[in-house]
């Protein structure tokens, strides 16, 4: 365990160098560009999903609703992957619960205001932010009645207990976790190593970060 963590430190430290060094990619803030095109609604797609959209009502930890609409978005090519993770699930009598996915790059930057840990906030001048581009998601998983499977803490716990490597988790909690992330890869995901809830899509950096409010996406 010692040595894994070891490792995975060596690997943020190389990352964060890397960020450094190169230029913080400029911002989308035009409603009709492109990028901002392949932006889709999740719950027009007729997926199943459940929603808890926590940033928009004030029971987050910033104790604000930072959005002003409840909808959650993500790139195209990111929602049609997810919804192939919700099929899976649903097979076996499962589903997923989503938190929250794209996040414009000024709200990125008043939550860091609040933190300052990129453990758990990404530090918009590094890298612009995961959320921002449309291929960050976090969720959970849900039983056939929407009720949340127990997982190692609940959403937004900024403390170590969500880490994936964890010790002293509960076994349910752990095994429901591992659950989430193996089926998350399978699909293309990258999970976030210090938040079990947060999970990448693996081409991530090759988007640019976006700034357009929710409340303008159609």
């Amino acid at each position: 365990m010692k040595a894994a963590r070891l490792r995975l430190l060596l690997v943020l430290l190389l990352a964060v160098a890397g960020g450094l060094r190169a230029e913080t990619p400029a911002p989308v803030r035009d409603v009709r560009a492109a990028a901002v095109q392949e932006l889709v609604d999740l719950s027009k797609l007729d997926a199943g999903f459940r929603f808890d959209l926590r940033y928009a009502t004030p029971d987050n930890f910033t104790k604000v609703t930072l959005y002003p609409v409840a909808r959650a978005y993500l790139h195209r090519s990111v929602a049609e992957a997810l919804v192939k993770v919700q099929q899976e699930l649903a097979a076996q009598g499962l589903g997923l619960k989503i938190f929250d996915a794209y996040r414009p790059l000024s709200v990125q930057q008043r939550m860091w205001d609040l933190i300052h840990d990129d453990r758990y906030v990404s530090n918009p001048a590094l890298n612009a932010g995961r959320h921002t581009r449309g291929t960050a998601v976090d969720i959970t998983l849900v039983d056939k009645d929407g009720k949340e499977l127990p997982m190692p803490t609940p959403f937004d716990d900024f403390t170590e207990r969500a880490h994936r490597d964890a010790a002293g988790i509960p076994a349910e909690a752990a095994r429901n976790s591992k659950r989430l992330e193996e089926i998350m890869q399978k699909h293309g995901f990258l999970p976030y190593p210090f938040e079990w809830w947060h999970f990448d899509f693996h081409d991530w950096k090759s988007h640019p970060p976006l700034d357009v409010p929710i409340e303008q996406l159609p």
